[in-house]
């Protein structure tokens, strides 16, 4: 180790396994160390950034020798851009990881008893899975190694791109992104060129100035795009004239549509969205179910991976055809409405109006009678009132965000005692604690991982639970 405890080097650490939020582990003198970017087998020396009681964390400085099992990164942004941080990583270990993941979440920290957790269902894509990206614009671009600050001529300063991790302020512009398939890339270039071209300002992320603010690809499994770019504020003339020149380049964008949002943060949740022109939605299809997909619908963003997931769920509810189904946070209710076809009776919850209005346009059209959507918080609305009208479910589904479920929402749960409750997550963590509240009636008989997100530590999780009697 380096002397000054402010630059502690630490040399020749073997990487003895993949950790939790996508680093690597090693031991040094009985002490756990987490590193960045590193594989099970790599031999490094590893500069400390972070040094507690129990545990340090810190960066490969130099990789002395590579792992045999360590593959090289296939994006030039590796490293930099916040994202896909497991390339080095070979997929099947990946998948090892996040089923240890699932394990230690529930089993070792939650405490749960859990059955033999099934083996985790793989991403049949590894790279272009995405069905939707979020760009920001900077009008102060992350400065790459090797470049000189002061040589950068002002037009070359702005960046359309993602955020570098830990910086709110700091945007890497992208050149390639892996995630998402053509033609995301050439759209974002082109706006990007254009806006160059014609001296459209970028944002200014922390004086909150500028015209350009962040754009959002969205696209389905035919090759169809829905385009939204948010601007800070309005100038018709010249955003006109780059949604007339997007839309003559690219004849895939079925749906263009704009917001301004002048407000200090970029969710479009509560601002309006205007269609400039096409569609108002693009449509993704499963099992002969069509699912409209507007500019503030939520849909896994993996489309083919959606499939799988909720196969998974559906297996797990266990239906027999005349059911009530309660399916919580339902977004645009394409659990719901999957599974409908073998219950009698499905209710769908979800927080976003405009999203239950797209899963009853979608209910409409795929000629659905048996489900009902309600908009709302799901603490006010699912109630103990909600269920004496609506009709007390057999099955609940729970699909809620990464914080999990409100405790007045388990208690409501704990008192309508479904006979099997189906619990969708993103976040084995929260899912736990969950499950341990409404463990005082219920266990768990079947857990299931499934990879959306492959080259990353996120994993979804199901699990079954069942009343016990």
């Amino acid at each position: 180790m380096g002397r000054n405890k402010k630059d502690i080097i630490i040399e020749n650490v073997e990487i003895e396994s993949v950790a939790a939020e996508g680093k690597a582990l090693a031991k040094v003198d009985g002490t756990v160390l987490f590193v960045q970017f590193a594989v099970p087998g790599d031999i490094v020396d590893v500069k400390v950034t972070k040094k507690k009681k129990n545990y340090m964390e810190g960066y490969i400085l130099r990789l002395v020798r590579p792992s045999e099992h360590r593959l090289e990164p296939f994006c030039s942004h590796f490293g930099i851009c916040g994202g896909c941080k497991w390339q080095p990583l070979p997929y099947p270990m990946q998948l090892q990881a996040k089923q240890r993941q699932v394990y230690d979440q529930l089993v070792r920290i939650g405490h749960l008893d859990v059955p033999e957790i099934q083996p985790i269902v793989p991403s049949e894509k590894t790279e272009g899975y995405r069905n939707k990206l979020e760009f920001t614009f900077s009008n102060r671009r992350w400065i790459e190694a090797g470049e000189d600050p002061d040589s950068i001529p002002a037009e070359d300063r702005c960046g359309l791109g993602f955020h570098v991790g830990r910086f709110f302020d700091k945007v890497l512009d992208i050149r390639h992104c892996h995630l998402q398939p053509e033609p995301s890339d050439s759209i974002r270039l082109f706006i990007k060129r254009y806006a160059v071209e014609h001296r459209l300002e970028f944002f200014d992320i922390r004086n909150h100035t500028g015209f350009l603010r962040n754009m959002i690809v969205r696209n389905n499994l035919r090759g169809e795009v829905m385009l939204v770019i948010c601007f800070y504020r309005e100038d018709k003339a010249a955003r006109t004239a780059l949604l007339d020149a997007v839309a003559a380049a690219f004849p895939q964008i079925r749906s263009l549509w704009y917001v301004i949002n002048g407000k200090a943060n970029d969710s479009i949740s509560d601002q309006e969205c205007i269609l400039y022109k096409g569609e108002d939605a693009i449509y993704e299809e499963m099992e002969g179910l069509r699912f409209k997909i507007g500019p503030k619908s939520f849909y896994q963003t993996n489309s083919l991976q959606a499939y799988r997931l909720y196969c998974v769920a559906r297996e797990f509810a266990a239906l027999k055809g005349g059911e009530t189904v309660y399916d919580l946070y339902t977004g645009t209710g394409t659990i719901a409405q999957f599974i409908s076809g073998r219950a009698a009776k499905v209710i769908g919850i979800e927080y976003v109006p405009e999203a239950i209005e797209d899963a009853k346009a979608n209910a409409g059209n795929n000629g659905i009678r048996n489900c009902e959507f309600f908009a709302g918080d799901m603490k006010d609305v699912l109630t103990d009132n909600f269920i004496a009208e609506h009709g007390h479910p057999d099955v609940v589904i729970l699909d809620p965000p990464r914080a999990g479920i409100h405790p007045d929402v388990a208690e409501v749960i704990l008192h309508a005692a479904p006979e099997r409750i189906v619990y969708v997550s993103c976040n084995p963590a929260s899912q736990a604690r969950d499950i341990a509240i409404l463990s005082c009636k219920y266990r768990i008989t079947a857990v299931r991982p499934v990879d959306m997100f492959p080259h990353t530590h996120h994993v979804e999780n199901v699990c079954a639970l069942e009343l016990v009697r």
